[in-house]
Parts: structure tokens; sequence; C-alpha cells
């Protein structure tokens, strides 16, 4: 079988429709086939689009194989060294996000007596605690290693010249203003950090920004990279995307195939309807302007004539990549060299809904108006707002609206997408909701949030960061029920599942109410609490009720006698734990060097969590590579 070739390119595909991207995506690739066992590389911005063009990819083809879907920086930084070489660009860099935040760490009380340091020095002086000017400077150095690791993704331009010594900031049109005075630190905390690779001899290691200037050197000399790049990529579904990825994207199109399926929802030059369009101004255009008519030239107070408010609010990061896109598209040139079809995927319809018409109009640019507007069917139900008390019952109304949806036949669970703004806080409702029907009920929606961070989904990150906390625990009922719903906590302490309502029971009933001992509430600032109603108060009720029976007492304590029978075994699991917290909040308020905290961070997670399964086994494996990682920084 003859397999094409595949030639270097940067091709664009615009389109107002995802699944019309797919289409002429998926099309190309059967008529341009890799050889067998060559792998496609798919790069998203998001595990949702991930997941459906997985989907989508399986619905075409009867398989999704031979396929790695990435993100753009992780593809990039792979490609950086693929063509640098892995002694250029190092896995770790020291103006990586953390070890930077250590390095921040140390220089900052040497830095803060300057003037120019005045607004840091003003928020570390701000802390009421003993402690707190410390907590403050890991919090500060923390958010400043986050700056400057988006400084070298965003504005590499600006560290260049912090470098050299000037304190300047560079506008979008290239214009050099000076700094305001409450930011002058940045500049001279940048110097600082660069004087301090220097003085540690690491100076001759690259940051991100330095690595992405030499190998954009490298392709634009014809150098041929120091291992094989694949031959082709496809970004898919990106709605923006840094300057700095772009700009490498292009570069590598020079000797590969660069496929960027870009959804627009306007087939007209837009960018000039959104302000800050002054600083934006190409020679360059993709799409044409509406009607011939050039919004550029058009007064402000005048745009709402030509433009569509809802487009103009998409926001200006989207049109700004977009109008930077444009300067790098050279797929009109390779539409005729490589005879693709179509590079302009917009629908044509007029729509017949609301929905459909508000889409319409802001593909073609048109102003909302009544004129524009047809007449709308009585049953038309494509826009509905609905008001609802609590977050819960939003979740509620949405299950109730898609079983109603579902029940006409005409649409299916994988053809929804739902979108919140905050995902953390609405999974445990969502799953409350969709998971009160057993599979087999016909009301039954399967459903995947995606997007969860790993805390979120794992019960032992939740358990281990709760621990970590201990020493400013209350160590409530609820937390210690909650700390009992962790599988592989449970297995460390020879727990099962069925054992904690007995527990739970034993521990509400013996009266524990919050702390663990007399000693821990005197240690939360509070010596006259005394024990009662302590974890150790309560496990003492329980032993005598377990030894001398319901109505004895010994010693002022009363007895709790619910204990008997087999059920007595889980005093022992309940009694070691009741230790081992006390053990360790003695352990954590201790000041330690990273060594030590390294080695009590590995006796924590033994002492606290056994695998109860593979998921489990890998994440005790992944904390443990971060925890070698954490003490090389």
């Amino acid at each position: 079988m003859n397999h094409p070739e595949i030639e270097p390119g940067f091709i664009v595909l615009h389109g107002d429709r995802l699944e019309w991207l797919s289409d002429a995506v998926l099309e190309w690739l059967r008529e341009h086939p890799l050889r067998p066992l060559e792998e496609e590389i798919f790069l998203v911005q998001s595990n949702g689009i991930a997941e459906w063009l997985q989907w989508t990819l399986a619905a075409h083809e009867g398989i999704c194989a031979a396929v790695r879907v990435a993100l753009p920086g992780r593809f990039l930084w792979e490609s950086y060294a693929r063509v640098l070489g892995t002694g250029i660009v190092s896995a770790r860099s020291p103006l990586d996000k953390a070890p930077l935040t250590w390095r921040l760490m140390r220089l900052l009380p040497e830095l803060l007596a300057h003037a120019d340091f005045a607004p840091l020095r003003h928020f570390i002086g701000q802390s009421q605690r003993p402690d707190g000017a410390l907590e403050r400077r890991w919090q500060m150095a923390a958010q400043i290693a986050d700056l400057f690791d988006q400084y070298q993704v965003y504005r590499g331009d600006w560290l260049a010249d912090w470098t050299t010594d000037q304190s300047l900031l560079r506008r979008g049109d290239g214009e050099r203003v000076t700094l305001p005075a409450d930011q002058r630190w940045q500049p001279r905390l940048w110097q600082a950090l660069r004087q301090d690779l220097h003085s540690r001899e690491q100076d001759q290691t690259l940051g991100r920004a330095q690595v992405h200037d030499r190998f954009l050197a490298a392709l634009n000399a014809g150098r041929p990279p120091a291992t094989p790049l694949p031959r082709r990529v496809i970004l898919f579904g990106a709605a923006t995307l840094p300057e700095q990825s772009l700009t490498a994207l292009a570069a590598l199109g020079r000797q590969m195939q660069v496929i960027l399926a870009v959804p627009n929802p306007c087939r007209y030059h837009w960018a000039d309807i959104v302000s800050g369009r002054e600083l934006l101004r190409r020679e360059r255009r993709r799409q044409s302007p509406r009607n011939g008519h050039d919004l550029s030239t058009t007064a402000a107070e005048d745009l709402h004539q030509f433009g569509n408010p809802l487009l103009a609010a998409w926001g200006r990061q989207g049109r700004d990549f977009l109008d930077l896109l444009d300067q790098f598209d050279e797929t009109a040139a390779l539409q005729r060299q490589m005879d693709i079809p179509r590079i302009d995927l917009f629908s044509e319809d007029q729509g017949d809904t609301l929905l459909r018409q508000l889409q319409v109009q802001i593909r073609d640019l048109e102003g909302i108006r009544p004129e524009t507007c047809t007449a709308l069917d009585d049953n038309d139900h494509s826009v509905v707002f609905h008001i609802a008390h609590s977050a819960l019952r939003e979740v509620q109304i949405l299950h109730d609206q898609l079983l109603d949806r579902f029940a006409t036949g005409k649409l299916q669970p994988r053809d929804v997408i739902v979108m919140v703004p905050e995902i953390g806080g609405f999974a445990p409702l969502i799953r409350a909701t969709f998971d009160q029907y057993e599979r087999e009920d016909r009301r039954y929606i399967p459903y995947h949030i995606v997007d969860l961070q790993a805390r979120d989904e794992q019960p032992l990150l939740l358990a281990l960061d709760w621990l970590l906390r201990l020493p400013e625990q209350r160590c409530r009922q609820s937390e210690i029920r909650d700390l009992l719903n962790c599988p592989a906590l449970r297995r460390r302490f020879g727990l099962e599942l069925e054992d904690l309502p007995i527990v739970q029971h034993w521990l509400s009933g013996a009266g524990w109410r919050w702390g663990l001992s007399a000693e821990h509430r005197a240690a939360l600032g509070m010596p006259h609490c005394g024990p009662q109603n302590s974890g150790d108060f309560a496990l003492q009720r329980l032993c005598l009720g377990y030894a001398s029976g319901d109505d004895s007492h010994f010693s002022g304590i009363e007895a709790y006698g619910e204990v008997g029978g087999l059920d007595a075994a889980l005093l022992g699991p309940l009694g070691q734990l009741l230790e081992k917290l006390e053990h360790w909040q003695h352990v954590l308020v201790e000041s330690l060097v990273p060594e030590h905290w390294g080695e009590a961070a590995r006796n924590l997670l033994t002492d606290f969590f056994s695998a109860s399964d593979d998921d489990d086994e890998a994440l005790l494996q992944n904390l443990e590579d971060a925890l070698r990682q954490w003490q090389a920084d």
C-alpha cells in the first residue's frame, strides 16, 4: 500500500461547528495516512475536548488506536528537547516554578530592606501570628514564582529587558513604558535571581524563554533536529494559545505538518470590535471584512451598528489569539499546493430557533436588531433560564430537564456537555443527584466529571491534606468520620466498610465532640476545656463499658456499655487511630530541615495508609516520586 508523503506546512482550518472541524481533520488523515505503527498526535487544552475527540475518532474509525492526546505545553517542551538535544533542554530547570519558590524564600529576606520592595514588606508585616511572617513569605514566594513562570511563557521580552537592567515594560505595539513605582520590585527581584544563579554556577541553565529563542534560531537556521521530529501534529479545538507556543508551532511547520483546527464563531474579521484594537492592527488578515467595511477605521461609539455585542463580549484573549494566528497563516498558499478542498468551514443556514439565530448573527457579524430576527415557535426551548435557590437545586433541575429531553429519543447522553463555573464545588452535588438511581433504572443518566483536581477525586489525597494540617485541626467527630471514609486508611487500621456504622454510633454515643485529648485542646489555646467530650474521653468510656458493663463508673468516668461480642474487636483499630493522631499532632508542630521532613512524610504515609487497590498503589508511588522531587528542589 502506497502512503502519500506528509508535506511540511502550517495549516489552519477555521469553522463555527466543532463537529465539522473534526470531520475535515479525520477526512484529511484518512487520505494522508501515516505509516503503520506511527503515532498520530493530537494536542488539546482540556480533558473534556480530549475525551470528546477520542469518542469521535472511535465513532468514525471503529476504534481509537495509535493516537496520542497531549497538552500543547508538554508537546512543545518535548519538541524543544528533540531539536536542541536533552543536554541543553533539561527535564528540570532552576527557573521552574517549584525550585524557584524555594530560591525566592531564601532571597526575599535579604531584599525586603530595599525601598523598591516596600509593597512586599507591607504584605509580610500584616500578619498577627508569631509564625505568620514565615507563612506569608511562603505564600508570597509561591505567587511570585507562578508570576515569573507565566512571564517566561507570555512575556519573555520583559525578562530579557530586566536581565540587562532595563526596568521597562513593552506594550503590544512595541512601545516601551516606565514601570509604576509600586512594581519596580519585579525587575530588581528578577535581576537578583539571575545573580544568584550566576553565583551558584547555574547561570548557564536556560529558562523557558531562552530555550524557546534557541529553538527558533535552530529551526530558522535549518539545522537538523538532534532527534527526529514526528511527521504530523494536530492542534484541535484551541480557543487561545500563548504567542510563544504559536510561534513555536509555526516554526515546526517548516519541518513537519502542523494542522490547527480552530473554532471561530464568525466568518468575518472581527478583531476590531473589541477594545484594544489599536495595539493589534496587522497587515495580514485571514478573514475578510464584512461587506468590505474595515471596522478598524470606525469610531468606537459607532461599532454597535456594525458588530455583534455578544461577539464583542467574547473576550480579548480569544480575539488576540485569532489575530496572532493571521500572522503565521500560510494556508491559502498551501491550499493550492496540497490540494486542500476547503479551509473555512462555516455553516450557511439562517436558523429556525432562538439559539441558532443568535449563533447565525454572531457568525455573520450582524447586530442584534428586531428586523434581523424571525418569529419563533411557541414550543422553542432552545434558550431557557431557570432560577434556583441553591447549587443543589440547579443540578436537580438539570437532571429533570435532561430526563425530559432524553425521553423524546432525539438526544443521547453522549451529545450533552454541561459547563459549570467551578466543578470542584459541584462534583459532590452531581454525584448525589445523578447516582440516586441504579444503573438498571430507566431514569439513570450515565455521566462523567472532567477537569477535577486530583484531590477532589482521591479520598487518600483528601485524608492526607487533612492530616498534614493536624496541629491546626480541632478533630471534630465529623472530621474523624470523613477520615474513616478513606479506603486506604481503613485498610491500614484493619477496618471494613461495614464496620463504619458501628464505629460512628460508638463515637457519637460515647461523646466524642472535638479534640483528641486535654493536651491537644491546650495546644490549640484552650487549656481550660479539659478532657470532657474529647477522643481520649470517648475511648476510655468505650473500654470501661466493655470491661465492666453499662452501669459502672471508675475514676470519674461513666461507662458506655454498648460495646460487646465480636464487635468489640473494633476497639483496637479505633485506639490505634487515636494513638497515631496524637503522635503526629506532636511531630508536625516541630521545625525540621527538608531532609527530616521527607523522612517524616514517608513515616506518616506508612502509619496511616495501605493501598486498597491499584489506583491507591499508583497514587502512593506518585507521592513518593513527588517527595523525592521536592527534596531535590
